[in-house]
């Protein structure tokens, strides 16, 4: 009995990933600390209603074996996330960027600054990659990009050096500043054409084509660096936004922060 629930179906194995950004956390539970595990059950909510998740999504769950997050909300988001894993008789513990984990190496200056959404993105980019090759294989380089409330291009070589990255206003991020910044312009809903004939389209087009430029700029810095075609990943939930306008080839991973806590943590559990 735990919290006065009835834990009869608690998986002692089971491993439940946190992905808290700016504007919301999701969830998953797995039913073990391993790349590729099964999905048990998922989830998101807004910031503003993280309160309610003991007494609401995670009510019925069975007690997580071990929990992961990764959190660029600030300590005080975390904190309230805290009080709600009291629910269960499992420490959480919390990304920190290192020098070296999952894979890959920190290239940034000082990498505990690296933010820890983009070092796990990275880390479950690594395992991607590196499944794709199998035994023997030859890994590629893989370009990492993140489109959220702000948009980061981060690239790693075929070694798993994570070389740097960029970072960006997302889109509702530009939108804003225009209509903050230009008198009378007010930011409704557009589509992203070719050729926009209506201040709508203009401002979601002109957003998609800037972050759409940063990507494949990068792709081909990378491509001069490393002297291979890298793997590009997409994830973050605008992402959809770019897909009819780049010409690159990439694949969407909504799963791609989770991807790197299953990895990470079964490399802690294995030392």
């Amino acid at each position: 009995m735990v919290g006065g629930r009835d834990r009869g179906y608690h998986r002692p194995m089971s491993f439940l990933a946190i992905d808290i950004g700016n504007t919301r956390l999701k969830w998953a539970l797995y039913a073990g600390p391993r790349p590729g595990a099964h999905l048990l059950h998922q989830g998101a909510a807004f910031l503003e209603t993280i309160d309610d998740l003991a007494d609401g999504p995670w009510k019925d769950l069975p007690m997580p074996g071990s929990i992961l997050g990764c959190d660029v909300a600030g300590e005080a988001v975390r904190r309230r996330v805290g009080q709600q894993l009291e629910l269960w008789d499992t420490e959480p513990r919390w990304v920190v960027p290192s020098l070296h984990e999952g894979g890959v190496r920190n290239g940034y200056d000082h990498p505990t600054r690296l933010g820890a959404d983009r070092w796990v993105s990275l880390i479950g980019a690594r395992q991607r990659v590196l499944s794709e090759v199998g035994v023997g294989g030859t890994p590629r380089p893989a370009l990492v990009v993140m489109v959220g409330t702000a948009v980061t291009v981060d690239a790693i070589d075929a070694e798993g050096n994570f070389l740097g990255g960029l970072i960006l206003p997302g889109f509702g991020m530009m939108l804003r500043a225009l209509e903050l910044g230009t008198a009378g312009l007010k930011v409704p809903t557009g589509e992203v054409v070719d050729f926009p004939t209506n201040t709508s389209d203009a401002l979601m087009s002109g957003g998609s084509s800037a972050i759409a430029g940063a990507i494949e700029r990068q792709h081909r810095k990378l491509v001069k660096r490393t002297g291979a075609e890298p793997l590009l990943f997409m994830t973050g939930g605008a992402a959809v936004k770019l897909a009819p306008i780049t010409e690159l080839s990439f694949e969407t991973v909504d799963s791609l922060i989770f991807d790197g806590l299953l990895t990470l943590q079964s490399h802690r559990l294995a030392l």
